[in-house]
């Protein structure tokens, strides 16, 4: 009997595909068993306590140049290890293969994994590898993609990487938009504008959006919003809302991605990997304020991949919310007021999507 573990977390982005993978495991070969290493966040807990799955929260720091910080960073991918050795050797499996999720929350399982001679494999949904991914990627046997110029930052590793896409839920590629309507109380008769700052929340985006209500306003006939706030800035976003007179809604999270992003007609969001993917596999036209904050800019160059294909538009975050206002209104202008530009990005979005992701991962996982 497989036993696969699986290693990473932080955001959805890295729990979801994993989630997605793991359940079309189960769909292959139901016999098989699904343990998760994540990180100690409130977010991995929040999705994986839905999920039925077995979860192990690692210790795990964000890499530093200095040098205390560095000495953390070092402690916790050795005590990562230590439990995720214990727990491999603890349940004696017969066939075992770690599945990384990338970032510094696997690098411990990562390790642990080849001291016991157990297969690796990663998924690297981003553009561009992040320094975690592109340090453990020697140890592992096979590298899965999103995009298919992702392979030319592997190196002498590029020879592993296989282009499958970002594995997604099934529900994305056959969702249900009434579902947002009814649940929310939304008007089936005026367009939702999506706000979403992904699992966690963007504050710069939502001060953003705050500072833009008032222009908003005048479009109240036609368009509604349904805004994420992220936990940690819901009660700040609600506070914006009060005095608006155009209709909308305020979470501080929501799961339901793919019945949302199909009712919504346009989204505004950050660019992480995930959330590309989902924009273009629900068909959203997006306008993506990548995170500003990466010295790589990795969420620009996933961004850019998006709008190379017409789906969607990119505006700087400048960390100002006034000047970054001023980049996103006349974007923001134009598209709520054409509904033919909107339709020919829907249209666009149509060849990026990749709904066998999944199964195609799971099918070489359960060959090894």
């Amino acid at each position: 009997m497989k036993h696969f573990y699986f290693a990473g977390g932080g955001t959805g982005g890295h729990i979801y595909p994993a989630v997605t993978v793991a359940e079309e495991l189960l769909k292959k070969e139901p016999s098989c068993k699904i343990t998760f290493f994540c990180s100690s966040r409130p977010i991995d807990a929040r999705i994986l306590e839905g999920t039925g799955f077995d979860f192990i929260p690692l210790p795990a720091r964000g890499f530093s140049m200095n040098p205390f910080q560095f000495l953390l960073f070092l402690r916790s991918i050795f005590a990562a290890k230590k439990i995720v050795k214990q727990k491999i050797l603890g349940d004696k499996p017969q066939n075992a293969v770690l599945f990384s999720m990338g970032g510094f929350v696997s690098a411990g399982a990562v390790l642990a994994a080849k001291s016991l001679n157990i297969p690796v494999a990663m998924l690297n949904i981003d553009a561009v590898p992040g320094k975690a991914n592109s340090f453990l990627a020697r140890y592992a046997k096979d590298i899965f993609v999103q995009f298919e110029k992702t392979s030319n930052y592997f190196g002498l590793n590029n020879k592993k990487v296989t282009v499958t896409g970002c594995p997604l839920r099934e529900a994305f590629f056959n969702p249900d938009k009434d579902k947002i309507i009814e649940q929310f109380s939304l008007s089936p008769k005026k367009n939702i504008l999506l706000i979403t700052g992904a699992s966690g929340g963007a504050a710069n985006i939502n001060n953003v959006i705050g500072f833009l209500l008032d222009r908003l306003e005048a479009f109240a006939s036609v368009w509604q919003i349904v805004h994420l706030a992220g936990i940690a800035h819901y009660d700040t976003v609600r506070t914006l809302y009060k005095k608006t007179e155009i209709t909308y809604k305020v979470l501080d999270y929501y799961d339901d991605m793919p019945n949302l992003l199909a009712a919504a007609d346009l989204v505004i969001g950050r660019a992480g990997a995930m959330s590309i993917a989902e924009f273009a596999a629900s068909g959203t036209p997006a306008i993506c304020l990548p995170y500003p904050y990466h010295h790589d800019q990795h969420q620009k160059l996933n961004a850019q991949l998006l709008t190379e294909a017409g789906g969607g538009v990119i505006v700087e975050d400048l960390c100002d919310t006034e000047k970054t206002a001023k980049l996103l209104w006349p974007v923001l202008c134009e598209l709520i007021s054409s509904d033919e530009k909107r339709l020919l990005m829907r249209q666009n979005c149509a060849g990026l999507a990749h709904p066998d992701a999944a199964a195609k991962i799971a099918q070489i996982l359960l060959n090894y």
